[in-house]
């Protein structure tokens, strides 16, 4: 049976298709409901959408509610981490950026 849960938010930004090709961003879809492509029962369907191009203009990925949750939270961190960022940048007070290689250290969430 479906689940009829569905969310729809406005998106800007650019996703990558499957033909390689990146496309701007109008809408994210997130909705939980049977999985199409994961073996898996119910999922968190994620799919980046451009209403006005054809359907192939899509960006999906299917997640375990544990994942979802995951990425929930890794979502939450780095939006707090760059909202002051923004705030600091806006008082002057940006901190000086290393080389990209050594300022890269990404956290995996458990």
């Amino acid at each position: 049976m479906c689940t009829s849960i569905v969310e729809i938010a406005t998106a800007s930004g650019m996703a990558k298709s499957d033909k390689d090709d990146w496309f701007p961003l109008t809408h994210s879809v997130v909705a939980y409901d049977h999985a199409r492509h994961a073996w898996l029962e119910d999922v968190i369907t994620i799919d980046f959408v451009n209403q006005d191009l054809p359907p192939g203009a899509r960006a999906a990925v299917e997640l375990t509610l544990e994942a979802a949750k995951a990425l929930n939270e890794a979502l939450v961190r780095a939006i707090a981490a760059a909202e002051l960022e923004e705030s600091q940048r806006a008082d002057g007070l940006a901190r000086p950026h290393p080389g990209a290689a050594e300022s890269f250290a990404p956290r995996i969430a458990a």
